[in-house]
C-alpha cells in the first residue's frame, strides 16, 4: 500500500517501527520514517518535529475537489483498493452527520474505532470540527470501554457490531454500574437487532445505525428513530434500528435496483442492489481506471450490497451479494440467521457461509463463538434457528470456533472461513 499510493514519508507507532524496519528495502520512494512515539535509530521523532517546526510557510490553495487522502478498501476479497477521497467528500460528510447526529464542545468521544478505518468515519474530523474531546484507547477491550465511559465521563463514541457484541458480553458488573445515557453510532456490518435490544436495554445506551463504504466518505444512510417507531415494543424498534435508513440530508441518492437497474418494490420483500450517487461518493479508485469504471456504470457507485426498501422507505441490507447463498433455488439472507441465532443465550458472535452441496447447490452453515463458560450444541443451535426461520434457511452444519478471523476493522473475513469450510461437509460438522 505504501508503495502503490506512492507515499514518501512513513509516520508508524512505536509497536510497528520493527515490522517496518524488516521491509525499509522494499520501499525505495520513502524518503523519510517517522516514529510517532519511541524513535530510535532510523527514525525521526514526531514530537521533535513539531517542536522544531516554523510557522513561516505559505498553505497552498486547497480547491473542494482536490484530493484529501487516499483510503484503502478492507480487502476481504480481493487486493485492497484505494479510494481517493476529496475535501469535499469528506467535508459533506462532517456536516451531513452533525445534522443528524448534532454534538457541542461538551461532549467526549471515545476512539473504539480505528482513524484509518475511512477516517475514523471522518470523526477526526466532526469532533474537532466541533471542539469536542477525542479520548483514543490504544487497543479495544470491553472493560477499557466501561472505564474510560466512567472515568473520561463519555458521552458518545462509533463502533462496529463486532465492538457493540463484546460489550454487549463485557463483565455483568460493568454493565450494571455502566454509566448511562452514551450515545452510540455503529456501522462496518449490520448489527444484529438482539445486540441493539441488550446495549439499549441494560446499559441505557442509545444507538444509531449510519450506512456507507470507504468509497462514500464513508456515510450515506441513517437509521434515524421516528416518533411512530415508539408504538412499537423494545425489540420491535430494535428491529427498525438493526435497518440502514434512509439517506443523510448531503450524502446525495440511494436507489435499490434490480439486475436491469430498475428499483425494486418497498414492500420489504423486494430485493436488489444499493446504488448511489451524490456529494460523498469518491473521486474514483487510484491508479486503477477499470475497477473504477467497473463500480461506477452508469454513474452510480454499486455498492455490492443487497438489500429491501420497507414501505417508509427505510432501506435494509440482507447481505453483500457475494454472501447470499442460493439453495435450491431460494435466496437465503446470512444476515437474517447471523441475528436468529444471535439471540441464542450461549451465542457471542457467529458467521454463516454457504457449503457446497449434492442436491441444493449450496447450504448454510454456521461458525459460531461461544460466550465465555456457555455450553451449545450444533444441533441445539440449528433447532433454534428451524423454530424461527423458514427451516431450508436454517444452518445444515455448525463449527465452533475461539474466535471468527477479522481485518482490522472489525470485518469478518467469510473467505477465510469458506477456505476452512472448503475442507468439510455438512453431514460431518
Amino acid at each position: 500500500l505504501i508503495n502503490h499510493s506512492g507515499a514518501r514519508i512513513v509516520c508508524a507507532h512505536s509497536d510497528y517501527l520493527e515490522a517496518l524496519d524488516s521491509v525499509r528495502d522494499q520501499l525505495p520512494n520513502v524518503e523519510a520514517f517517522v516514529s510517532l512515539e519511541g524513535a530510535r535509530d532510523g527514525w525521526l521523532d514526531y514530537e521533535t518535529l513539531l517542536a522544531e517546526a516554523t510557522t513561516n510557510f505559505v498553505r497552498p490553495a486547497v480547491h473542494e475537489r482536490d484530493l484529501l487522502t487516499i483510503n484503502y478498501t478492507s480487502g476481504t476479497t480481493s487486493r485492497p483498493k484505494g479510494v481517493m477521497i476529496t475535501h469535499r467528500n469528506a467535508y459533506m460528510n462532517v456536516v451531513g452527520i452533525l445534522i443528524h447526529h448534532p454534538m457541542t464542545p461538551a461532549d467526549r468521544y471515545l476512539w473504539t474505532l480505528p482513524m484509518f478505518h475511512a477516517n475514523g468515519w471522518t470523526f477526526v474530523w466532526i469532533v474537532t470540527a466541533v471542539g469536542a474531546s477525542h479520548v483514543c484507547l490504544r487497543k479495544v477491550n470491553p472493560v477499557a470501554v466501561f472505564e474510560k465511559v466512567e472515568h473520561e465521563a463519555i458521552s458518545m463514541f462509533c463502533a462496529a457490531p463486532t465492538v457493540l457484541i463484546s460489550i454487549a458480553n463485557g463483565p455483568e458488573e460493568l454493565r450494571r454500574k455502566a454509566r448511562r445515557g452514551v450515545r452510540l453510532l455503529t456501522a462496518g456490518a449490520p448489527p444484529a437487532a438482539a445486540t441493539i435490544e441488550r446495549i439499549e436495554g441494560e446499559l441505557g445506551w442509545t444507538v444509531t445505525q449510519v450506512y456507507g463504504l470507504t468509497e462514500t466518505a464513508p456515510a450515506i444512510t441513517v437509521g434515524e428513530p421516528r416518533p411512530e417507531h415508539l408504538r412499537h415494543s423494545p425489540q420491535g424498534q430494535a428491529a427498525i434500528k438493526a435497518r440502514q435508513g434512509v439517506e443523510l440530508v448531503t450524502s446525495g441518492e440511494l436507489r435499490v435496483v434490480d439486475a436491469e437497474e430498475n428499483e425494486v418494490a418497498q414492500d420489504g420483500e423486494s430485493q436488489g442492489e444499493i446504488v448511489v450517487r451524490g456529494n460523498v461518493v469518491m473521486q474514483g479508485y487510484y491508479r486503477d481506471a477499470e475497477a473504477t469504471e467497473q463500480v461506477m456504470r452508469g454513474g452510480w457507485f454499486h455498492t455490492g450490497d443487497a438489500a429491501v426498501v420497507h414501505p417508509d422507505g427505510y432501506v435494509e441490507i440482507r447481505d453483500r451479494l457475494k454472501d447470499v447463498i442460493i439453495s435450491g433455488g431460494e435466496n437465503i439472507s446470512s444476515v437474517e440467521v447471523e441475528g436468529t441465532l444471535l439471540r441464542h443465550a450461549a451465542v457471542q458472535e457467529v458467521a454463516i457461509v454457504g457449503l457446497p452441496h449434492d442436491l441444493w447447490g449450496e447450504v448454510p452453515h454456521a461458525f459460531v463463538v461461544l460466550k465465555t463458560g456457555a455450553v451449545a450444541t450444533g444441533e441445539e443451535l440449528r433447532q433454534f434457528a428451524r423454530a424461527r426461520l423458514a427451516h431450508f434457511k436454517a444452518p445444515h452444519g455448525v463449527t465452533f470456533l475461539e474466535e471468527l478471523p477479522k481485518t482490522t476493522t472489525g470485518k469478518v473475513q467469510k473467505y477465510v472461513l469458506r477456505a476452512s469450510a472448503s475442507k468439510m461437509t455438512p453431514s460431518n460438522s
